[in-house]
């Protein structure tokens, strides 16, 4: 393949031209990408059972805190800084070098910080190894939605993206179910306090593996030879000053003995900057105009109410489970699973009634708003279950766990495929990035607020009414969105 020639990846639609047999090329790319968001999601979601864990022994770095629940939070919310500032420069980079590129980048970059994250002594070199993490997993998101997008028939777009993006609901089912039993696992070989290491070695392992299959997959069927040096080079330039960044601000916090909740906020505080700057240089070139727009900035802050409550019970669902019922960690963890697992349905369900609703001619908008409307009726139904003197029973907790998660999940594919469809092909990864930069403002203060929340009250009622809340709020934004429909062809 010569230069000249256009590849797949670089904008030939990877999916037959009409009267093509079948169009089994374009969901094998669903497949990988779906591996990649289960391997994903489960290196990220894990900490919080080894921090539940910590608490519930005592043991670990956070044994030695003051504030325990608000630093495991805190940790949390650290590595979604990472997470979040590498948003946009992964878009960008991926409309520059290749989407597929950053994607097996990823991939590769989360499963050696994730072995790392498992070897690592002390606080702060943990806090450093998870920080990378997040850096390195932070451009995945964009690149994915936009190979998606490009390669997908148009009619099959939105169930593309919710079958894939389901493999986000498997990993948080694995991540949050099986920590606890490979931390077992680890005090069967007698690694005792350290046992906690154990799933970061495993899961690292399982992520090379992916990494590996997708190279094969890019590789062999969709644009022939990878080219990873020059966008690692690029990525590592861009991560190493936010490294610099996140980690000074931990350690000067730590010296100077900040609150924890001061040190989240000087987080926000660098995530702002950093938003401010990307949409200070955007504003003077002609991609504003449709990287900006009236309609695309409202998804934008609305989306950040998403990832607020993913993060709110990815993070804190097993500890809130465990304290409300008293129960054991796997207990815990089991019911919170239902939550998670709850996006294995309803990622596909709801990409799939928005690709119906485009074809009936009615748009996926109303969709979008009554789902997030009745997501929020069910958050706070499961505070109100958790508020009362008495036990909730595990059995209706998970009821309510599972179906808000049916339409909390849902909802993400429907919101992704209106905001792909607001932009040009190829200012897909920025606006993806964008999309995700903005809205990880939920995922960074979620975890800490919420912990802050419970440490002060001695109840997490106060943070799910919150999260109930902020999700209400952005159906209201929703509303004033004016869709862009595609062109819809058959295959």
């Amino acid at each position: 393949m010569t230069g000249s020639e256009p590849t797949p990846e670089r904008g030939t639609p990877f999916f037959p031209e009409p009267g093509q047999r079948n169009g089994t090329r374009y969901r094998a790319l669903w497949t990988v990408l779906l591996l990649g968001w289960v391997v994903s999601y489960a290196d990220r979601t894990l900490t919080g059972p080894v921090v539940s864990w910590m608490l519930a022994n005592d043991v670990g770095f956070i044994a030695d805190a003051s504030d325990p629940r608000a630093l495991g939070g805190l940790i949390g919310s650290l590595f979604f800084t990472g997470y979040m500032l590498t948003q946009y420069p992964g878009g960008r980079l991926g409309d520059r070098f290749g989407h597929r590129e950053m994607i097996v980048l990823s991939l590769l970059w989360a499963a050696v910080m994730t072995a790392v994250s498992g070897i690592v002594v002390g606080l702060i070199a943990f806090v450093g190894a998870r920080v990378l993490t997040g850096l390195g997993e932070g451009v995945f998101y964009s690149n994915d939605r936009t190979l998606i997008l490009n390669h997908t028939p148009p009619k099959r777009r939105t169930l593309g993206l919710g079958v894939v993006i389901s493999g986000l609901s498997i990993g948080l089912t694995i991540g949050i179910v099986c920590t606890p039993l490979l931390i077992e696992w680890g005090e069967s070989l007698g690694m005792g306090g350290e046992s906690w290491r154990a799933p970061f070695l495993v899961f690292a392992a399982v992520s090379l593996v992916v990494a590996g299959l997708c190279w094969y997959f890019f590789h062999r069927h969709l644009g022939g030879k990878l080219r990873l040096g020059p966008p690692f080079l690029r990525l590592l330039a861009v991560s190493i000053p936010l490294l610099a960044a996140v980690l000074a601000l931990f350690i000067v916090a730590d010296e100077l003995r900040w609150p924890t909740w001061g040190t989240a906020v000087g987080s926000g505080v660098l995530a702002v900057l950093v938003i401010g700057i990307i949409v200070g240089r955007l504003r003077s070139t002609p991609e504003a105009a449709t990287l900006l727009s009236r309609d695309i900035v409202i998804i934008y802050i609305a989306y950040i109410a998403i990832l607020w409550n993913l993060w709110f019970f990815s993070f804190w669902s097993v500890e809130i489970v465990r304290e409300a019922t008293e129960s054991s960690l796997l207990a815990a963890a089991l019911t919170a699973a239902f939550n998670a697992g709850a996006g294995i349905l309803g990622f596909p369900a709801g990409g799939w009634l928005a690709d119906r609703a485009l074809r009936k001619g009615y748009g996926r908008k109303p969709l979008l708003v009554s789902f997030s409307a009745i997501y929020s009726l069910l958050v706070f139904t499961f505070a109100l279950s958790i508020s009362g003197d008495g036990e909730p029973s595990l059995f209706l907790l998970g009821l309510i766990l599972f179906c808000s998660g049916l339409f909390f999940n849902a909802l993400q594919p429907i919101a992704q495929g209106i905001t792909g469809d607001l932009v040009p092909d190829k200012q897909r990864g920025s606006a993806f990035g964008l999309l995700n930069l903005v809205s990880e403002i939920g995922a960074v203060a979620s975890p800490v607020v919420s912990g802050v929340l419970r440490d002060a009250t001695g109840s997490w009622a106060v943070g799910t009414w919150v999260a109930g809340g902020i999700m209400l709020a952005s159906a209201v934004m929703y509303l004033l969105v004016r869709e862009k429909r595609p062109v819809l062809t058959e295959e």
